[in-house]
């Protein structure tokens, strides 16, 4: 479709179903761009020469504001913004509006490095293979510094903000090996770190993961987390010994907090409860679990929250803050205030 050299193409190719909106798009501001500015340039040499200095101390004929001119050159341009507003607008709608049916996988950044995660298992490092025709969600972490995840031929790319969830999703449209990029600047090498995306047949993904030893999954690792290794069940799990809420079904539901505030049960908000459970106290329960930061990873986390979100039969359906922003909402885990009170 483009113009190319043989080595080094002046534009990535198209490989996602979002990436002739995004492209479409810059051609539409670069040809206004050009337009305007051409014309700029054209009508200052045009003028410049009609109106050269025809002799010494002439006094020029007064000219007199033009009402349709000055509406014609406000109209234009407005016009010309908010087209480009709206059109920029639902470009963004459709890269940062996580779909309800993609397949989830997990990302960690770290210097220099990119892990990821399969729902069933499969690690990966720098290399992520996926299958064409499927819609892909990332939820992503870093363990370090900021990070970004960009790949050229999808045209999509989103920040890896230390201390919260970040998402990024797309869906390939043809089979083949794909740059994948950490494009905010990480550190020494930075450079270095890159990878592949391989984009497969469907029935060459499944051969590809049936060949690839699995770990276990993100939610097996969660639950071990849970019950054994962190004891959280010890509170959680129900019981005569329970002290905090249950888990089962709170995923995506929202939840009052002390002062009257509410808040969402996402991944944001279970992250902050491990990490902080003091920092929003949920209506009923006292401020008594305490923090986890420091003593897990970020893939462990990233484990833990798969678990307690499977414990939700509808979290597949929960929305997921698209954004990532972090706003803190926190204390799923908080104690209970009295044993007469029940779940959140």
């Amino acid at each position: 479709m483009f113009m190319q050299s043989e080595n080094i193409p002046l534009f990535p190719e198209q490989a996602s179903t979002f990436a002739w909106q995004v492209d479409y798009l810059f051609f539409y501001i670069t040809a206004i761009c050009l337009f305007f500015g051409l014309g700029v340039v054209l009508v200052v040499l045009a003028f410049a020469y009609k109106y050269k200095e025809q002799k010494k101390f002439a006094s020029p004929r007064n000219i007199h504001g033009s009402l349709v001119l000055e509406f014609t050159w406000t109209a234009i341009p407005f016009v010309l913004a908010m087209s480009i507003f709206v059109l920029g607008t639902i470009v963004f709608h459709n890269l940062y509006s996580m779909p309800q049916d993609a397949t989830e996988i997990f990302v960690v950044g770290k210097q220099w490095m990119w892990k990821f995660q399969h729902g069933t298992g499969q690690r990966e490092i720098n290399e992520l293979h996926v299958p064409v025709g499927r819609k892909i969600k990332l939820t992503m972490t870093t363990e370090d510094v900021i990070h970004d995840v960009y790949i050229p031929a999808f045209r999509t790319k989103a920040d890896v903000v230390p201390g919260r969830f970040t998402y990024l999703w797309f869906e390939a449209t043809k089979p083949g090996k794909y740059r994948l990029f950490c494009a905010e600047y990480c550190g020494l090498n930075h450079s270095g770190m890159g990878g592949w995306v391989y984009v497969m047949e469907q029935k060459d993904f499944d051969s590809w993961l049936s060949g690839t030893d699995a770990d276990k999954t993100p939610v097996q690792a969660g639950e071990d987390l849970f019950n054994n290794k962190l004891g959280c069940a010890s509170c959680h799990a129900g019981g005569d010994t329970q002290r905090g809420a249950k888990l089962e079904g709170i995923f995506g539901k929202e939840v009052k907090l002390v002062g009257g505030n509410t808040a969402q049960r996402d991944e944001q908000y279970l992250r902050n409860s491990i990490l902080n459970p003091g920092g929003q106290v949920v209506e009923g329960y006292q401020p008594i679990m305490p923090t986890f930061k420091g003593q897990v990873t970020e893939e462990q986390l990233v484990s833990l929250v798969a678990y307690i979100r499977s414990l939700s039969p509808d979290a597949a359906s929960a929305p997921s803050t698209g954004s990532g922003n972090g706003t803190g909402t926190e204390t799923e885990s908080e104690d209970k205030a009295g044993d007469d009170q029940g779940d959140k």
